[in-house]
């Protein structure tokens, strides 16, 4: 089956973020919608629903951007006839847009309603979203009594995707009902083949992360690189993770370039090669393979928070602080993201204070202080920048402040054994 990672790359392609006349309702949104997006990956589902939820009510219209991941996390959760109501809700909407047709399509198969599956499934096939879309209309064609039509569509579904068992078992299923013995045999003599071929694979996945855990990587790559498929983005950005969660990025870097060649409209993809760029200290092919996929996906947390990082280590601190400010507004939960900000924020605070630049250092430090409003730091800075000013009155405030958060913190009561 299809990832959910060609789910984001569809909804987040083809939706445009709406015009909002309050910024702070829209940033609002956007947080939830970001926030789905990161709970759907992961596969937390109910989470993902409720998030999307919450988008939905502060702008009804984030129709792609909300109602549609909303319905396929009820999809993925086994909820079947929430999830219909809000892919029906997304079709009046948009019409019979392809995405829609073969989530549809998909229940319709589900409840064992071919007719309906059929119709709905060949109109997502005139611009198939997913690589499996052509193997679900098969079945149902199958499943409805339809031979021919499905011995096209899985012998189609089969030339897509080669490593699926399941397409050329059903093929084989058809054949053998049309008498075709012969090419039933090879075709579920294929099947069975493929089947241990991924069984393999899964095998030598397992003893790849075991040698990468135990050993040197001179001994882990010969078993690894079994993995090598230069013809399968799937296949390779498995090996480049593998590598990659070991702690091997010079070993993750050609697998992932070449998943990102044959996946360029897959922004998990090119987060992973942007990420080993950075681990590598190449921040100018990192930076170069962010800016381009935020063209494509601007509101995608983990891009924002990255890209953030790698302008921080390339020396562009005002860039880098606009990039991970998006990237808190996106997932203000993030503690590695709300660090950085918070330590940028005082870092361009310092840089304005010693060109006395006092107006834009004082927004910067309360900036800081809204991240962590219980530090002293940003209030004692922002103490002396009214003193330099010649506010006395203020700076005193700010001193205080200062003191009354310092005292607190050291008079915090130890935590409970």
């Amino acid at each position: 089956m299809f990832s959910l990672t060609c789910v984001l790359s569809l909804v987040l392609a083809t939706s445009a973020r709406p015009q909002q006349t309050n910024p702070a309702t829209q940033e609002s949104a956007d947080s939830h919608v970001s926030m789905g997006y990161e709970a759907l990956k992961q596969d937390r589902y109910e989470q993902a629903a409720n998030e999307f939820r919450a988008a939905l009510a502060i702008d009804p219209a984030l129709v792609l951007r909300a109602r549609f991941p909303l319905a396929v996390a009820l999809f993925q959760d086994n909820k079947p006839e929430e999830a219909r109501r809000e892919f029906e809700a997304v079709r009046q909407a948009t019409g019979d847009h392809p995405n829609v047709m073969y989530y549809l399509g998909r229940l319709e198969v589900d409840a064992r309603n071919f007719q309906a599956a059929i119709h709905d499934l060949n109109l997502a096939a005139k611009e198939p979203p997913f690589p499996d879309t052509a193997y679900y209309l098969g079945f149902a064609y199958f499943k409805n009594g339809e031979l021919a039509e499905a011995a096209k569509w899985l012998e189609d579904a089969v030339k897509l995707n080669p490593r699926d068992a399941r397409i050329s078992y059903q093929l084989g299923l058809v054949y053998r009902k049309q008498g075709r013995e012969e090419e039933a045999r090879k075709t579920l003599a294929l099947s069975e083949s493929v089947r241990q071929r991924n069984n393999d694979e899964s095998k030598v996945r397992l003893e790849c992360a075991r040698k990468l855990d135990s050993g040197p990587l001179e001994e882990a790559r010969p078993i690894c690189d079994q993995l090598y498929d230069d013809n399968n983005a799937d296949k390779l950005t498995e090996l480049g993770s593998l590598y990659g969660q070991h702690r091997q990025p010079e070993a993750a870097l050609k697998p992932l370039q070449r998943a990102a060649e044959l996946a360029p409209h897959s922004p998990q993809t090119q987060y992973n090669l942007a990420l080993t760029y950075f681990q590598l200290n190449q921040s100018d092919r990192a930076r170069s393979a962010l800016e381009t996929a935020l063209k494509r996906w601007p509101d995608l947390f983990q891009l924002n928070a990255l890209y953030g990082s790698v302008l921080l280590k390339s020396g562009q601190l005002k860039e880098g602080h606009e990039a991970l400010r998006h990237a808190h507004q996106l997932n203000a939960g993030d503690p590695a993201t709300e660090q950085l900000l918070y330590l940028s924020t005082l870092d361009l605070a310092r840089q304005n204070r010693a060109a006395k630049q006092y107006s834009d250092s004082l927004n910067y430090l309360r900036e800081a202080a809204a991240l962590r409003p219980l530090e002293p730091e940003p209030h004692r800075s922002m103490a002396e920048i009214y003193q330099l000013m010649g506010n006395t009155q203020l700076g005193a405030a700010e001193q205080a402040e200062a003191n009354r958060l310092a005292a607190s913190q050291n008079t915090l009561p130890l935590r409970p054994n």
